[in-house]
């Protein structure tokens, strides 16, 4: 038994015995999983049994499965390799796997805007409505705010509710996952007036659209976005019309910190340093590129590269006490991640995953490497984070200084309580208001919440 094989199978153990519902589940059985089955499926099986199951996922009809195989689809027969009573155990893993995946799955909506969190009530107070997607959010030293909807609008919302369009915003190709994305101001908003958004930048070429992700940064003046100035555009531009990434955070020390996806059929990007892509950069104010980025002056292009191998960044904050960068990224079936930005990591994508493709294929066989950093915390399923914020002041006891993250998939708010820059317990919130878009801390010492389908904003009210 070679060095790789025994890693993965103490890998994989251990990871069964911190989960629920596999107790029983003996090491030969997981050897076997590793054996005949990860090089196909992923070292994962929480991602590989979250997926849509053709041939049934009873413990019966995965027994068929693995016995007979399907071959038309490449999943060859295993009775003459697997011995029947192995066949029997290794179909339980999974069915038991299966039900670890199915408690993440909700189907009721609310019937209430009351919600309980421990010993706080919280309920949902409509901001406003009306919207595709609320993408980005922000509140201005007024208590206004600035909201962009993913269609292409930027909206004004007074404290009577109003909504305002505000014009000449940039053009966006409103397609895919892109469009209008997210909107932050200027820390010295008050004095300069700045607005800083991302967008789905688009152009025509050969008899194609090609896009990408750009910042921009301009004045509001009669409800009119003036004096724009575009900051940065993400190199090189490609077909695809997602995973644009796109949050925007500043540090207080004068840099604004932004990210960009890979755009995803593009993997070869995140790893690579003569791109923008799959990406997070660093940026003065002004956009000019900050001489102690890590790679200024080492490379003809992307020198605003501060952190790279990222998949689809959404979400991008600072914490209030350590003061260190906070991200969180889309995995593809499983692997989504939380991480801390540092200057000049490798996170890894796609040479290392928690993830496995949408086809159920393995993208690597690796979820460590040396040289790649590892994630403070990761998701299997995956929970399509969007979303970020610490939670400051004193409206929400219970929650003070834990991280927010809204979830898209499961429609719910992800609470995590940090210790000592970890994860140490996470709990689901707010369960099933709508796919959760984006989470923010107000000024006003509130948390406000974004949602799709409807679109609509929500303050968060502790009672």
């Amino acid at each position: 038994m070679n060095k790789i094989f025994i890693t993965l199978v103490l890998l994989f153990s251990s990871l069964l015995s911190q989960s629920k519902g596999f107790e029983k589940i003996d090491k030969k059985t997981v050897a076997i999983y590793t054996q005949y089955c990860s090089s196909c499926h992923g070292e994962k099986i929480e991602a590989f049994v979250d997926r849509k199951w053709l041939h049934g996922n009873t413990k019966p009809e995965v027994i068929a499965s693995i016995t007979n195989g399907w071959i038309s689809g490449g999943m060859p027969s295993w009775k003459n390799t697997i011995a029947t009573k192995d066949i029997d155990k290794l179909a339980s893993l999974i069915v038991k796997s299966l039900e670890n995946v199915e408690q993440y799955k909700f189907a009721s909506k609310p019937k209430t805007n009351v919600f309980k969190s421990g010993k706080m009530t919280l309920k949902l107070d409509t901001v406003a409505t009306g919207f595709e997607s609320p993408w980005g959010l922000t509140q201005l030293p007024s208590g206004d705010f600035l909201i962009t909807d993913r269609a292409g609008v930027l909206y004004k919302v007074d404290n009577n509710r109003n909504k305002t369009i505000i014009k000449n915003t940039p053009k966006v190709l409103a397609k895919g996952q892109g469009g209008l994305l997210d909107v932050e101001i200027h820390p010295d908003y008050a004095q300069n007036g700045w607005v800083y958004m991302t967008y789905s930048k688009f152009k025509e070429e050969e008899g194609s659209t090609w896009t990408t992700t750009a910042l921009v940064r301009g004045k509001i003046e009669n409800d009119t976005f003036t004096n724009i100035e575009e900051l940065f555009e993400a190199k090189p531009y490609t077909k695809t019309t997602h995973h644009y990434g796109s949050r925007i955070v500043f540090d207080g020390k004068g840099y604004v910190y932004f990210t960009v996806g890979e755009r995803g059929k593009h993997f070869e990007y995140a790893q690579n340093t003569d791109n923008d892509l799959g990406k997070i950069h660093r940026l003065h104010d002004d956009g000019k590129i900050p001489t102690d980025n890590p790679y200024y002056g080492k490379l003809p292009d992307s020198q605003s590269l501060y952190a790279y191998g990222n998949r689809n960044p959404q979400g991008l904050i600072q914490n209030p006490i350590t003061k260190n960068i906070w991200e969180h990224e889309h995995g593809p079936r499983g692997g989504d991640e939380i991480n801390i930005v540092k200057a000049g990591v490798n996170f890894g994508w796609p040479t290392i995953s928690y993830g496995i493709n949408y086809d159920g294929k393995p993208i690597t066989n690796l979820s460590k490497k040396d040289g790649m950093e590892q994630p403070v915390f990761y998701y299997i399923p995956s929970i399509a984070p969007s979303g970020m914020a610490f939670v400051t002041g004193n409206k929400y006891p219970s929650w003070s200084g834990n991280l927010l993250i809204g979830s898209l998939r499961y429609n719910y708010l992800e609470r995590c309580v940090i210790k000592d820059n970890k994860v140490v317990s996470n709990h689901k919130e707010l369960l099933n208001i709508g796919r959760m878009r984006n989470v923010k801390m107000g000024n006003d010492g509130y948390i406000y919440i974004g949602v799709e389908n409807p679109g609509m904003v929500f303050r968060l009210v502790s009672e």
